[in-house]
């Protein structure tokens, strides 16, 4: 790993579906989840880049002339809090390539993060990270974030809202 990379924050774009799509196949890998992604890039197209838009993304994107064309990305969209009476920015997923840790990607996504958050007056950025995944804590500790070890998340998946649905 370099420390010296070059790379800009972008907000992502249609045309790099396919490589939000290649990063996330990543993250997956990672987290040791390659087995539930069943996205595409037509759910992405649709979800992140159509009339109703579900979600944003950053992308990490080489500026020099080696590696890979993105090095990371976050994604992101809005919620709102009942108790602060403000939006809330959403982090779904943060993810660097691993060979380019520690050289400030994280950071830097994090960063823009904040500055969108704050530019829409969000009450709160959250995220969840996976019990085991000590450096990340580490990380997102060093940041000032605090774990809500108070909370649990539940979900439901498609087989189960169909059927509380009613459908």
């Amino acid at each position: 790993m370099s420390q010296d990379i070059s790379f800009r924050i972008r907000q992502a774009e249609e045309a790099d579906i396919p490589q939000i799509l290649y990063l996330v196949k990543e993250l997956s890998e990672y987290e040791r989840l390659r087995h539930t992604v069943t996205a595409s890039e037509e759910l992405y197209r649709k979800n992140g880049f159509g009339p109703e838009r579900f979600f944003s993304a950053l992308l990490a994107e080489n500026t020099g002339s080696e590696g890979p064309q993105n090095f990371g990305f976050a994604l992101y969209f809005f919620s709102f809090s009942t108790f602060t009476g403000k939006p809330s920015l959403y982090l779904e997923d943060l993810f660097v390539l691993p060979e380019y840790r520690g050289s400030g990607i994280g950071k830097r996504l994090l960063v823009e993060l904040a500055r969108i958050a704050h530019r829409k007056d969000c009450g709160r950025m959250e995220w969840s990270v996976l019990d085991w995944n000590e450096p990340a804590i580490r990380f997102y500790k060093s940041l000032g974030a605090k774990p809500m070890d108070e909370w649990t998340v539940f979900r439901l998946t498609e087989p189960e809202i169909k059927e509380l649905a009613g459908e």
